[in-house]
Order: structure tokens, then sequence, then C-alpha cells
């Protein structure tokens, strides 16, 4: 390589680096999560039938969805406040390479899981990968950075044990952290699970210590749970070398009135966000998450992945009827089309990584 070879690529690198740099600095004063909306034609950041592995539920356009406005915003945070585009090449070669990141939780976990390896992908279609399905655990590889993008379907965090009564949510344990061990990213999410009643119920009873509850107020129940999350995480998770997120609550949009469109049944037909920079009120097991993060020893350091208020303005983003089944035979307003709104969570999480 010739000296002025060597002198412009040596600027470019300085010039990305600067990029990457600035992108940290304008974040650092800023609240990222709050904002709006806005249209953006550079948008979606990827074709979701580049993703050979997509999961069908959430690929809204291959199950016929006809619009495709919702894939054309961008978030916006307010007071000029910028994040860095998601780069793909550099959150592999720089971010996380040689390491390790680890959704936790339910399927709108998956659903963040799954963005992000197709944002990946997108991004470096000639670099190799695999991935592994084993049990609950869904790894993601890419051999040639040495790096695992990885998901473990838990939707309660804490336990669920057969005994002789029957299947018990142990309010008080999580033996099954083990798994989530020597992560080197740990994202973790669950809620959707805690409202459901009879036969979508997978437990028998509640039970803490040694007393057993045929049922308790839900949030009650949240609460105790993501106490002993973060217990757990007090204990067994070195922060100085893992970073910790929780992603915070994902809304869903079964009631029109929540948006003030008390006419609109649900999420059906739905093609445009709510245009404003705050929801009205406050997700109730997002106040349960943010006392449970904040109740946490200081130097243990949890980020809260605050994307609730900002999803509960995409009344747009769901699947409704284009979800797994395909066609007008189910009605899906909890998770998200793909690609949607969890790319920006994702966008969001690389901006708090490039903090790091």
């Amino acid at each position: 390589m010739d000296v002025g070879s060597f002198a412009i690529r040596a600027a470019l690198l300085l010039v990305s680096l600067a990029v990457h740099h600035k992108g940290i600095a304008r974040g650092a004063g800023c609240d990222l999560y709050k904002g709006i909306w806005v249209r953006d034609e550079a948008y979606p950041l990827y074709d979701a039938s580049r993703c050979p592995f997509m999961e069908k539920e959430f690929d809204c356009l291959k199950n016929g969805r006809p619009d495709r406005d919702y894939l054309k915003y961008r978030w916006q945070p307010k007071a000029g406040c910028n994040f860095p585009r998601f780069d793909g090449g550099h959150f592999l070669s720089q971010v996380l390479k040689g390491k390790s990141i680890m959704f936790v939780g339910d399927s709108l976990s998956l659903n963040q899981w799954q963005s992000l390896t197709c944002m990946l992908h997108v991004a470096l279609p000639q670099a190799n990968y695999s991935l592994v399905r084993t049990g609950d655990l869904s790894t993601f590889s890419f051999p040639g950075y040495g790096a695992k993008v990885m998901f473990s379907r838990n939707a309660f965090l804490v336990d669920m044990v057969s005994t002789s009564h029957g299947v018990a949510l142990m309010l008080d344990s999580i033996k099954g952290g083990d798994l989530w061990k020597g992560i080197d990213v740990l994202v973790f999410n669950t809620w959707h699970w805690w409202l459901h009643t009879g036969r979508k119920q997978p437990w028998k009873f509640i039970q803490v210590g040694k007393a057993r509850y045929h049922d308790m107020d839900r949030l009650v129940a949240y609460e105790k749970a993501l106490t002993t999350w973060a217990k757990w995480v007090e204990t067994n998770v070195d922060t100085a070398k893992t970073r910790v997120f929780f992603q915070g609550i994902s809304p869903d949009h079964m009631n029109g009135s929540d948006w003030g469109e008390p006419d609109a049944r649900n999420c059906e037909g739905q093609k445009d966000p709510v245009f404003k920079t705050s929801p009205a009120g406050h997700h109730p097991a997002q106040l349960v998450v943010e006392k449970a993060i904040g109740a946490m020893p200081k130097p243990v350091a949890v980020h809260l992945l605050d994307v609730t208020a900002l999803s509960q303005l995409r009344k747009d983003g769901h699947p409704s009827v284009y979800g797994g089944h395909g066609g007008h035979r189910a009605m899906d307003c909890t998770h998200w089309c793909l690609a949607g709104v969890p790319d920006t969570w994702n966008e969001l999480l690389y901006a708090a990584l490039l903090r790091s």
C-alpha cells in the first residue's frame, strides 16, 4: 500500500470513529426515549425477505399486509438529540466481536432478538452465520467475528416447578438463571404472560417460600418476581464486566380509547403512528419495573431500555390479522411486524452500548 492510500484510509477511519463518538456525545445529555415518530424514506433498515430465518409470525408483508407506510417511520428524540444510525458492521466488528448478547424473556424478546439478527445479517450478507435451537435456547452465531446473539425463552424469569400439587410459579426462585451467567450483554423482559388466565395460564398456583396461593394480584406477583430478579443480578452478575438491560414493557393496542380513538376496536387497519410526543398515562407494569431497578444498589448498573412510551405511539406497528396464521384468522395487537418497531429498540440498545 502506498503512502497516499494509507493516508486516505487512516483519514476515513478517523472520520468513522468521530461519527460514532459524535453520536455518543450528543446522546449523553439527552433523553433518547422522549421524542416523536417522523417519516423517513431511508427506512426500513432492512428488507424482511432478505432474512431467510425470519419467524413467520413477524413477517407481515409476506403474510399479506397491503400497506407499507408503517415501515417508513424513524424515532426522533426531542430537543435536537440524535442517536447514531445503526451500523451492523461496526456492531459486529467493534461492539460484539468475541462477545455474546442474550435476550431473556417471552415472545417480545423473541421479537427483538429476531430484529437484531436480521439487522446484522442484512448489513453483512456475506458473513457466515449459523442458527441453532436447543430447547428454549436459540443461538445465532457469526463465527468470523466470534459473536453470538442468543435468545432464552423464559416468560416469567422466575422459576416454574412441577410439584405433586401441580406446576408452581416460584416468585422467590431463579435457579434457571445459571444459563445467563458469563454472557457479556443481557437484555431481560417479562410481562406479557403475567396477565394470562384459564387455559393460557401455565401454572396452577403461586408459591413464595413455603406459602402457596391459588392466585394473587398480578401486579403484586410481578413486583415480587422482579425483586427476586434484581437480587439475582446483584448476587450473580459483575456489572462492571456484563452490561445488563431491562427491555421495558412492550404495550399492546387492543383498545382504541388508549390512543384517543374510542371507535377503533383494536389495531386492525391502523396505518400511522400517534403523532404526539408522549402517550396518556403510564403503564402500571412499567412503574413496577422502574421501582425494582431504582431500588438496586447504585454500583449495580442496570439500564432500562425504556421502550414503553415510544412503542405506545405505534398503534400501526402490529401484525393485526397479518401475523403467524396469515389471512383473517387471528388478531395480534401484541407482537410487532418486522421490519418495524423492535428495530428502533435495537437502535437504542446500540446507542446505549456505544455510550459504555
